[in-house]
């Protein structure tokens, strides 16, 4: 029994100490999440969570496994980075706590995912085994494993390598099978899986990607010339071929680092592609998918990206070529900046107007962010061993 004299010492004394605990953990500091993004440190890995606003990393989430080749997607509303680890790891990180919430090993090897329109679902293309997971975006409980099967010159059962993994609208999900020469439709508005096969599309389609619209899907062919085009506004058309022609009967160098057409740029009515093992970018007519024109640059093309305005074209290179990036200004078509971020530039990202560009410098360990009006160099951050840089807004686009 407390004494009615010791009541509000005792009282006060809680009070004190309720204060003092709230002193010693301070709130964390609110903020949105419109102008945050994530770099990719692949030799730690670990994610840098950096403000885009301010050019400030603002911490680091490590034990994300391999990073060599991951590539990371967003939750619906923009808090929640998905990570695709090359190990088979899918991670899923709180870009206001810095915290891991889920993280699962899925498969063996892997190469990037999706998010389903409505935000529910996470796709991951598999390498090994081959194949397509779909997961929960919540609790990252699988829901789906859809095996990548086909069959080989002796009619024997194979599984493919799955690339070129995008979401499309109507909660659906294409890809592309490497050694099968197919693309796949999956249609998540039921409880299962509904899977449309379009085969003989191509030799090795290495990537691909879908227009902003999310109307057409492209996947780029390795083992021949050419591109794969399915209209999913008629998928029953199937598949058709364009620009079959574009490096015919010419000799083909050899290839340093396959090139990724999701950075592809869309300007007016054309399209910006890059030429695999060729010191060229390509510009298609959208119309009806014929080549235009095509523009000599520094070395093999990877990333060929468009400013949101779609005035400039900025495109990097594989090695020995790669510590140079070209801007391309495409009313003109001519090559207006020759840039040096550092050795072993591997991605770019526009801020979500396009008023700056970060580009990563692996070798240099650094991220430099450049003005695209003026082509100066407005900031640097240290960072080990950076490769892909990811911006929120990214959410909020098809196929991003």
């Amino acid at each position: 029994m407390i004494l009615q004299g010791l009541r509000k010492p005792l009282a006060a004394v809680s009070l004190l100490a309720l204060l003092a605990g709230c002193q010693a953990t301070p709130p964390a500091e609110l903020r949105g999440t419109g102008d945050l993004g994530v770099v990719v440190e692949r030799a730690t890995g670990s994610l840098a969570v950096v403000d885009t606003s301010h050019h400030r990393i603002l911490e680091r989430v490590e034990g994300l496994g391999d990073l060599s080749h991951a590539s990371v997607k967003f939750s619906r509303d923009a808090r929640y980075a998905f990570v695709f680890g090359r190990d088979g790891g899918l991670s899923r990180v709180d870009l206001l706590t810095g915290e891991i919430t889920h993280r699962v090993m899925q498969a063996g090897n892997s190469i990037g995912g999706a998010i389903s329109q409505d935000g529910s679902l996470v796709a991951v293309a598999n390498y090994e085994p081959g194949g397509v997971k779909l997961f929960d975006s919540e609790t990252l409980e699988e829901v789906a494993d859809i095996p990548a099967t086909y069959r080989d010159e002796n009619g024997e059962a194979q599984r493919s390598k799955v690339v070129g993994l995008v979401d499309a609208p109507g909660n659906r999900f294409v890809y592309s099978l490497f050694e099968a020469g197919q693309i796949h439709l999956v249609d998540m508005h039921g409880d299962t899986p509904e899977v449309t096969r379009f085969t003989a599309i191509g030799e090795e389609p290495y990537d691909a990607l879908i227009d902003p619209s999310g109307r057409y899907y492209i996947a780029g062919l390795f083992g021949e010339d050419g591109l794969a085009l399915l209209d999913l506004w008629h998928p029953e058309a199937g598949v058709r071929r364009i620009l079959p022609d574009y490096g015919r009967g010419e000799e083909r160098l050899p290839v340093y680092k396959m090139p990724h057409l999701e950075g592809w740029a869309m300007a007016g009515d054309e399209a910006w592609l890059p030429a695999v093992g060729r010191h060229e970018v390509l510009i298609a007519d959208s119309d009806d998918w014929s080549l235009a024109e095509r523009i000599a640059v520094h070395g093999q093309p990877i990333f060929v990206m468009s400013r949101p305005d779609e005035r400039q074209v900025w495109v990097n290179f594989a090695h020995p070529d790669n510590n140079v990036v070209q801007v391309i200004d495409t009313e003109r078509r001519e090559i207006v900046a020759t840039l040096k971020p550092g050795e072993a530039v591997l991605h770019m990202e526009f801020t979500p107007k396009g008023e700056q560009v970060w580009i990563s410098a692996r070798d240099s360990d650094r991220v430099v962010v450049y003005d695209t009006r003026t082509l100066e160099e407005i900031a640097r951050l240290d960072s080990e061993s950076p490769s892909g840089i990811f911006f929120t807004d990214r959410a909020h686009r098809i196929g991003l």
